[in-house]
């Protein structure tokens, strides 16, 4: 054990392994002992927070456990303090907070640590009459002991905390303090961790019950219904509803158990159909726990009290958006007289230390979020502030002018956040629509809103279905012939070619024609005649569409001040046309006035994945994977999300690898882009004038590997897109290589042999007959195995072992 007694220093470390005797010679027995809750419900999951916590003990002697309520730190600081109460000689005490009286008191400003002193003395059975302080006389019994406090639920109590846990500290160097709370202590040698939510599953993707349970949300909602009804199990007519109802429920803990509690009713799908009023649906809870925690109210009640009123306030205004935002939305939405600008941050970061808003990943743009419990709580505290309909009206005015802004600078922007912005603000996009369509009731606002967006939003991202939508509600309500009509109209055209619709796309293309020519918008004219171009390559009449689309081009450059927009589109549409009809001259030329209005800047390299299709059609095999894998390290090197470029770009690299003979993996391939394309509405045989490059690869592959192997392949591919790009930049199977290599020296023998039997799907308790160990002994060589190859999941190992035998 390393000991710092300098002074102001807490941060001293302990070894965490069992010492050779649990108590230490002469101590009281009451203070020996030590008391711990036993837990009456089984612990699931945590295994990488479990193994964070025990290495922050060994380091620090105060670690803080930070986390929204009902997240489960109570329950991970009590199975982390079972873990290692055979290391504390002295014994581990556990302290539950809540017993000490506080809302009066905190109302007047006070807090109490000799309370908070004495409370831990009589949960140690210490009674010694004395006339000194109960912190002083705590400190003194415990100057030579080496115990473990665990102080739970210290946020109403903060400043007491603190000022206890200081003085201990300080006094007591074998003494170590696990310590529970929706914010930090604040103090020097503090350790704190934050407890996130346990993962859920993605349910816009497939998932079979054997890997559905793998997710700890899942499996803690199993695992509570299974208790109440031990033949409850995962089958065909409920994983999507109960994967659902985790996601919904932010994969924390007590309202999953909430919502599990109802099973005994309902089954999973009338739960997830009663979760739109969570609040009321989830109040059966356990009547032996603290008030605050028997229902989902209760426990965010009990964090909105612990907030100061401007705190409140900022918490009732971010419900207005939906997904998550970013500062700038906060200062133009929530801020005013009320609530100052130059306060704001202040406050933004009380509400993250109180862990009612996160703040998402650690990118050069902060961008921040609540739960969806956090958030529909705060939604109806802003209802009845009466603050609604003022906060939608300037959420709407701000996103509005985002759209405007990135439309007018995205194709200059240097830096190439101006598509990523958009689309991290999708949801609050919807929700503007939404607005502007419902409560607003002016469809004008919502057409404004998505004929703005630019051109490659719709395209890369594949927002087909969804804008279409938008498209159609907003047309049969906004009826008089403007030119903001025509354009809507027009845009759904293009959005209908996108999904291969083509008799939807002509008719509205004729009625946005018609409109546009007589209004003489010549703005709306030259958009007509880009859909029509666009209508053509996909009719396969590339000639027709060279000549409409020339005319646009040429309309626009005559502009005095052209939509440069407008103008990309034209040349990506005329790029392709032009290489259909074998015209290089022309496709190069469209390349080269793309060039001129974006630099081969960001602008450019999200237009690649177009011009690895024209360079395919021309014949260029080598120019096609070049500009698909720029594509695809551009999107991935700036955390953009598009489905549809990727798509079609993970398409050409099929084909490239088909004609370099590589047939697995062009058949990998087809599977990723064949997935992508349906996450983004559409699929190849919506694109007529593609598909014959796709048959063509796809019945090579089917030649050399057969139909079987195929297959096999496709679905390979269809379940891991983000494999399949690794596979396409050459990254996977170097990654394989390095790990089989690094394997060698990482994994001991008995780990390598742990690692065989969990590819094979053995328990711990298999694992532990078949080597002849103890089931904790093999408990741990996973542990150690999944930290040391860096993965979390018996499931990874498993794929790692394969890979390995593979090589």
């Amino acid at each position: 054990m390393r000991i710092n007694r300098s002074a102001g220093s807490v941060d001293q470390a302990v070894s965490l392994e069992p010492l050779e005797s649990p108590r230490t010679v002469g101590a009281p027995a009451a203070l020996s002992a030590g008391r711990l809750p036993a837990d009456v419900t089984s612990f699931v999951g945590r295994r990488r927070e479990r193994r964070e916590v025990k290495r922050l003990l060994s380091e620090s002697r105060l670690v803080t456990l930070i986390g929204v309520g009902g997240v489960g730190k109570t329950r991970l600081a009590r199975r982390v303090a079972a873990d290692v109460r055979r290391a504390f000689e002295d014994g581990v005490w556990f302290v539950d907070l809540t017993a000490v009286p506080d809302p009066d008191l905190l109302r007047q400003g006070v807090d109490y640590p000799e309370m908070l002193a004495q409370l831990i003395a009589d949960e140690m059975g210490l009674r010694e009459q004395s006339r000194r302080a109960p912190l002083q006389l705590l400190a003194d019994h415990l100057a030579t002991h080496h115990k473990l406090i665990v102080l739970d639920n210290c946020e109403h109590l903060i400043s007491a905390c603190a000022v206890v846990a200081s003085a201990l500290l300080h006094a007591c160097p074998r003494l170590h303090i696990l310590a529970t709370s929706r914010e930090a202590l604040g103090i020097n040698g503090e350790s704190a961790l934050a407890v996130p939510p346990l993962p859920t599953p993605d349910v816009d993707r497939h998932h079979e019950a054997p890997d559905l349970i793998l997710y700890e949300s899942v499996a803690l909602f199993v695992a509570r219904v299974s208790a109440a009804d031990p033949s409850f199990s995962l089958a065909e007519d409920n994983p999507r509803a109960v994967a659902e109802i985790c996601r919904r429920l932010d994969g924390v803990p007590l309202a999953i158990e909430l919502a599990a509690a109802w099973f005994r009713t309902l089954g999973p799908q009338q739960i997830l159909d009663r979760l739109a009023d969570r609040f009321a649906l989830l109040d059966l809870g356990n009547r032996a726990g603290p008030d605050r925690q028997q229902t989902l109210r209760a426990c965010v009640d009990w964090s909105y009290e612990l907030c100061t009123e401007p705190e409140r306030l900022l918490w009732r205004r971010l419900a207005v958006f939906v997904g998550g935002c970013e500062l700038d939305a906060i200062e133009g939405v929530c801020t005013d007289a009320e609530l100052p600008r130059g306060d704001l941050v202040k406050v933004l970061a009380a509400l993250i230390d109180k862990s009612v808003l996160w703040r998402d990943g650690h990118g050069e743009i902060a961008r921040y979020r609540m739960l969806e419990t956090i958030r529909d709580y705060g939604l109806q505290k802003l209802v009845a502030s009466g603050e609604q309909d003022q906060l939608r009206r300037r959420h709407l005015d701000w996103y509005q002018q985002l759209v405007a802004r990135v439309r007018a600078e995205w194709l200059s922007d240097p830096r190439g956040d101006g598509l990523n912005s958009l689309r991290r603000a999708q949801p609050n996009l919807r929700a503007a629509v939404n607005f502007c369509l419902g409560e607003l009731d002016q469809p004008e606002e919502a057409l404004r809103l998505v004929t703005t967006l630019p051109w490659l939003s719709w395209w890369g991202q594949g927002g087909f279905g969804e804008g279409r939508r938008w498209l159609e509600l907003a047309l049969t309500k906004a009826h008089a012939p403007t030119a903001l009509r025509a354009r809507a109209l027009l845009l759904s055209a293009e959005l209908s070619l996108g999904q291969g619709d083509a008799d939807t796309a002509i008719r509205l293309l004729e009625e946005g024609d018609q409109l546009g020519r007589g209004l003489n918008d010549a703005a709306t004219v030259i958009r007509a005649d880009t859909t029509r171009g666009a209508l053509h390559v996909f009719r396969r009449d590339p000639q027709a569409a060279v000549e409409a689309l020339t005319q646009a081009r040429d309309a626009l450059w005559g502009s005095e001040e052209p939509d440069l927009d407008q103008l990309l589109a034209v040349l990506l549409s005329l790029g392709v046309a032009a290489a259909e009809i074998g015209d290089r001259e022309l496709a190069d030329a469209c390349r080269t006035d793309m060039l001129a209005i974006t630099g081969r800047g960001p602008a450019f390299q999200q237009a690649l994945w177009i011009l690895s299709l024209i360079a395919w059609t021309l014949g260029d095999a080598q120019e096609a994977g070049r500009c698909a894998e720029g594509f695809l390290r551009f999107t991935r090197g700036h955390g953009l999300r598009e489905p549809y470029g990727t798509a079609w770009a993970l398409e050409v690299l099929a084909w490239v690898a088909a004609s370099q003979r590589r047939h697995r993996t062009a058949a990998t391939l087809l599977g990723a882009a064949e997935t992508l394309l349906a996450d983004a509405g559409t699929s190849v045989a919506a694109h007529p004038h593609i598909i014959d490059y796709h048959h063509a690869c796809e019945q090579q592959i089917r030649d050399a590997l057969g139909p079987s192997a195929f297959d096999d392949h496709v679905r390979h591919g269809n379940t891991g897109s983000a494999d399949a790009i690794a596979d396409a930049l050459g990254e996977r199977r170097e990654a394989v290589a390095t790990a089989a290599k690094d394997s060698q020296t990482v994994l001991t023998r008995r780990e390598q042999e742990v690692a065989e039997l969990v590819a094979e799907g053995r328990s711990n308790k298999e694992i532990a007959e078949a080597l002849v160990i103890s089931p904790r002994t093999a408990e741990n060589h996973v542990d150690h195995i999944l930290t040391k190859l860096g993965f979390t999941s018996r499931v990874q190992v498993a794929a790692w072992v394969t890979a390995q035998r593979a090589d």
